[in-house]
């Protein structure tokens, strides 16, 4: 049938395998979508967010509780705790797994027992938006899927990347230090897989149509369990060709142009989201022209912006800032501090000078922290800093600061919901829990520093004793609430970077109808900073208010006064978009 999908369609895997007769497996794709190849694309350039939307990152198990499945406590806690403050959580894998704490899957259709069933996943994506994670890359040694591959039977014999010692191998591009290929004795004797990551993850051969076919059938599943927002994890490194850098490459665009079309076209309100942690100009490329990535991870913002706090100076994130471009409606960045994994280091690259991240990683090894690496060349480079938000900002550059870690905290996550694109806490950042070390020492892996679990009595015990965890849990819960209510803060709504001096971070956001204008103020230093409001241009005829703490505004000429890592959210408009009201 000639239709505008099935033209769509072939366009893209044309681009995909150039010398196939791709026509049987358009209409492969479509059946296994359950499309109809007459249905119709939705309009381009759509929104399908606001400044309502607020995401939780979380392992399924992350808060336990005893004689329960963990999603079943973490829908407990969407329920109870975080449901007026979040619109959207992300499960980190939640499928059976051999290694890499879910990210090694050896069933995709399948979930984790010791965390629940499709019937608990469902639930909670009944309450709020449920982003889960397509390991599209690389799957565990141990699946069924390799197994077969090993006894080269079918489905398996040809779905995973083969490579030879002979290969140009020399420009590949690599997160990790462990060697690139490894040997697999098979029925057919020894094999070389490609292995990004880790031995027990091998890459899959997006080069074979059916491992597509079969990851088109995956998204489908998910679609049906209520999954409404696709993290492609490691996308970047989807296709290889010997003798190139194998990331980034043109098939891996196609590929994630392609299963946007095939998701659009039965699923007009889901949402594809790239998990691309390189430098910020290759991130970039995933937006494709509005027809790829609906939303990518803002991956510079992590390093730059614990960076700022850090070293008391602004300079290099406002530089950032500045060159960002404003995304195309209907596309947005996902904004964040910290995640599972650590402080992408990769971000920074051109950003950060080799002396400014040496003292970077020096002042987070000060706190605890830890380095992890990946092989370039001959050599090691930092990758990533593995540290718990909290423990990332207890001390500065220059040390001695350790009693503002609280306002440093609070201050770097004030920045991060007032930045254009959609906000995401990892759960560990909104309940500021600390570095774990006992789980270092059990795991042997850095990442476990920041994957604690809590038991969710002594979480909500925490959250009520007066800790710093509920000192910070309750300030944040304010913040988001209130960034929620404003039109200015819509993940599209216009943003300028204002010159205010190194100590002092601000930009200007305006709502998308120009009805509210909202100036966001920080001081990033540990000293006391002074602000002229004239430098500002606040409209004299407006009425000024600072919407974190309702404190007015009413002389445009006067001067700021902003006490160490201070933060106003300067707007003309209250929660209702209405005039702010005269102080009494």
């Amino acid at each position: 049938m000639d239709t505008p999908l099935t033209r769509k369609l072939l366009a893209h895997l044309r681009v995909i395998y150039p010398e196939a007769d791709n026509g049987p497996l358009v209409e492969q794709l479509i059946a296994t979508m359950a499309l109809d190849p007459a249905s119709q694309a939705p309009p381009t350039h759509r929104n399908l967010w606001n400044q309502n939307d607020v995401l939780l990152i979380t392992y399924g198990n992350s808060v336990v509780d005893e004689g329960e499945k963990p999603l079943v406590t973490l829908n407990k806690l969407l329920t109870n705790e975080l449901d007026d403050c979040l619109s959207a959580v992300h499960i980190l894998p939640f499928f059976p797994y051999s290694s890499d704490d879910g990210f090694s899957v050896i069933d995709y259709v399948s979930v984790n027992e010791s965390l629940g069933d499709w019937g608990h996943v469902s639930t909670i994506a009944k309450r709020k938006h449920l982003m889960a994670d397509l390991v599209i890359n690389h799957m565990s040694s141990r699946s069924a899927w390799f197994e077969n591959f090993k006894r080269r039977r079918d489905p398996g014999k040809d779905y995973f990347k083969e490579a030879s010692l002979e290969d140009d191998l020399s420009q590949v591009v690599r997160p990790r230090s462990s060697p690139l290929l490894t040997p697999v004795q098979t029925d057919d004797g020894e094999r070389m897989v490609w292995c990004t990551f880790s031995p027990d993850q091998v890459d899959l051969d997006f080069g074979n149509p059916q491992v597509l076919v079969e990851f088109v059938r995956i998204i489908h599943f998910y679609l049906e369990q209520g999954v409404r927002i696709f993290r492609l994890d490691a996308v970047a490194y989807l296709w290889k060709v010997p003798g190139t850098s194998c990331i980034h490459l043109q098939q891996t665009h196609e590929v994630v142009k392609l299963m946007r079309t095939l998701i659009e076209h039965g699923y007009p309100n889901a949402v594809i989201i790239t998990e691309t942690n390189v430098p910020n100009r290759e991130n970039l490329t995933y937006f494709g022209n509005a027809n790829e990535a609906h939303v990518i991870y803002n991956f510079s913002l992590p390093p730059l912006l614990v960076h700022c706090l850090l070293s008391g100076s602004c300079r290099h994130l406002k530089t950032w800032a500045m060159s960002m471009p404003p995304a195309q409606n209907g596309t947005a960045y996902l904004n964040f501090i910290a995640s599972h994994d650590g402080i992408g280091l990769r971000p920074a690259e051109d950003l950060l000078s080799e002396e400014e991240l040496a003292e970077f990683i020096g002042t987070i090894s000060r706190s605890g922290g830890m380095v992890s690496y990946r092989r370039k060349g001959d050599e090691d480079k930092p990758y990533e800093l593995n540290v718990s938000l909290w423990d990332a900002l207890k001390d500065t550059v220059d040390g001695g600061k350790s009693h503002q870690q609280l306002a440093r905290f609070l201050c770097a996550h004030t920045i991060m919901l007032g930045l254009e694109g959609i906000p995401a806490f990892y759960i560990h950042s909104l309940f500021a829990t600390e570095n774990d070390t006992q789980k270092v020492a059990l795991t042997s892996r850095n990442r476990s520093i920041n994957r604690h679990t809590w038991g969710l009595e002594a979480l909500r015990t925490a959250l009520s004793n007066g800790s710093h965890h509920q000192q910070a849990y309750e300030a944040l819960r304010h913040l988001i609430q209130t960034r929620r209510a404003q039109p200015a803060f819509h993940p599209n709504a216009t943003q300028f970077t204002l010159h205010l001096g190194l100590e002092v971070f601000g930009f200007w956001r305006q709502s998308l109808d120009r009805s509210q204008s909202i100036f966001a103020i920080h001081n990033v230093s540990s000293e006391v900073q002074q602000v002229a409001l004239s430098t500002i241009n606040l409209v004299s005829t407006d009425l000024w208010f600072d919407l974190i703490t309702g404190r007015h505004f009413n002389d445009p000429h006067a001067e700021l006064t902003l006490q160490p890592y201070e933060c106003l959210w300067l707007s003309n408009r209250d929660f209702c978009g209405q005039e702010a009201p005269l102080e009494d």
